[in-house]
């Protein structure tokens, strides 16, 4: 068989950002930003002023937005807990992997280093930072802590969002959707050429799971879109795909489990 005996997905435990976003929806200054946002979406030419007022007031007060990188922030106290709960359910459910790959950023590599607190064994297994596992590069949006203040306080980028779409957009000096599906499709490929039969983990990030399901089940962008919707992967979540050898030439991987929460 092509395909390894089983993959698995899990996404980072809470992070930093999760808990700053939760923050920010509850900000009555936020929440009025956004009454005025779906004004400005509506008419942007004439309700584009106020929306711009409240996001250079909350852009100065700089309250939701982070002085480093995205690939520095790290998990919190409830994100330890739910990756050792994590590991430690695992240990009943898996087999020990042979190789796992994490991506780089901090949070993810935090995420294993607790699983491995409710599963010692996993500190023994080969692992390899890949960087093709990070999250999807949002730009120069990220200096704005919000898709949205940014798409207020540059137009042209509402406008070609609003025209391409949120799958179709690439964020400026970052990544679309299509960006990512095509870095995890090439992972993909590397897993089949070196881990054929062996029990391999991805430690990654919220779309990069999704474009894992979708490059297997072959998503476009409207199915891509609603999973992300409804389905959207929760911390520590866990996705299996398991191989299946008698399931054409050369095998086939199915998806056993998806988006698993064990704590």
């Amino acid at each position: 068989m092509k395909w390894p005996n089983t993959l698995v997905a899990i996404r980072h435990g809470q992070s930093a950002y999760n808990v700053q976003k939760i923050k920010q929806e509850a900000d009555p200054t936020y929440v009025e930003f956004m009454q005025a946002y779906d004004r400005f979406e509506e008419d942007p030419e004439k309700n584009r002023d106020e929306a711009l007022a409240i996001a250079k007031l909350l852009h100065a007060e700089g309250n939701y937005r982070f002085s480093s990188g995205d690939h520095d922030t790290p998990i919190t106290a409830e994100g330890e807990r739910q990756a050792e709960v994590t590991g430690r359910e695992l240990a009943n459910i898996l087999p020990l992997p042979d190789v796992i790959m994490v991506s780089p950023y901090l949070r993810t590599r935090q995420t294993l280093g607790h699983m491995a607190m409710g599963w010692p064994e996993l500190s023994g297994v080969e692992t390899i930072e890949e960087e093709r596992l990070r999250e999807q590069e949002h730009g120069l949006r990220a200096v704005y802590g919000d898709w949205r203040i940014f798409n207020v306080m540059f137009p042209d980028q509402f406008e070609l969002r609003r025209m391409q779409g949120p799958y179709w957009y690439r964020h400026l000096q970052g990544e679309n959707v299509p960006d990512v599906r095509e870095r995890t499709r090439s992972l993909i490929g590397t897993v089949i050429r070196e881990y054929s039969e062996q029990d391999v983990w991805w430690i990654t990030h919220h779309l990069t799971k999704l474009s894992l399901r979708a490059n297997f089940e072959r998503f476009g962008a409207e199915e891509f879109l609603r999973l992300d919707e409804e389905e959207k992967p929760v911390n520590c979540g866990v996705t299996i795909y398991r191989g299946m050898p008698e399931l054409g030439k050369d095998g086939k991987l199915e998806l056993d489990a998806y988006n698993q929460q064990l704590y």
